[in-house]
């Protein structure tokens, strides 16, 4: 979501779009050792701190994270299946890194598409989609080990937020046409990958309502 004269960010600062930028890495450990690696971590935020409902454990179990190598673990993650817990966790990384580096394209994407939403009915039937300050919220909450929600749940309001965004971007590539073509194709582009990662996050939480999301 950043502009084309933005700077690129660093190699474990996750674009919203490309969430498997990071799916082959040259050399390094046994990929089994890392997959196993990314399954256990997973399991262990996710299933980790539903026993206190303390806001302060929240807030220090997020701090925890970002500074103890969150950024490390999701790398890993991002080596694992798009359908599975680390690769859903991995994408709900990648766009909370996304809202936080540019909040405000975020928000304006997401506003457009919105709109576009009420009309198209394309979250129908979704939990209501999160706005990007819940995203980012949440998936503190979630990758800190402190969720006590329903996961499956999370996971498709998470899906719903990343089509409405998906709309926002296309109804922007449309206005943008004429004026900057590259740039409305590299929206529409964009849009296109959230469209996917959606779908992903959707078939994770039924493979989690059955019990075979791992």
């Amino acid at each position: 979501m950043t502009e084309s004269n933005a700077s690129v960010p660093r190699h474990h600062k996750p674009k919203l779009y490309a969430p498997m930028d990071f799916a082959n890495h040259p050399g390094g450990a046994d990929p089994a050792r890392v997959s196993e690696a990314a399954h256990l971590a997973a399991q262990a935020l996710v299933h980790h701190g539903r026993q206190s409902d303390d806001p302060e454990v929240t807030r220090r179990l997020v701090e925890l994270a970002d500074q103890q190598g969150l950024e490390a673990i999701a790398e890993i993650w991002a080596t694992s299946p798009a359908r599975s817990l680390p690769g859903a966790l991995w994408r709900l990384y990648a766009l909370r890194a996304a809202v936080q580096q540019n909040p405000e394209r975020v928000a304006s994407y997401y506003a457009a598409g919105k709109e576009a939403a009420q009309v198209s009915k394309v979250v129908a039937g979704v939990a209501e989609p999160l706005g990007a300050d819940e995203v980012r919220a949440m998936a503190d909450t979630i990758l800190s080990g402190a969720f006590e929600g329903d996961f499956d749940v999370a996971l498709e309001r998470f899906a719903a937020f990343c089509r409405v965004v998906a709309l926002g971007e296309t109804h922007h590539a449309d206005s943008t046409e004429t004026a900057n073509s590259e740039r409305a194709t590299e929206l529409t582009r964009n849009a296109r990958q959230l469209v996917l990662t959606a779908e992903d996050l959707e078939h994770s939480a039924e493979a989690w309502r059955r019990g075979e999301l791992d």
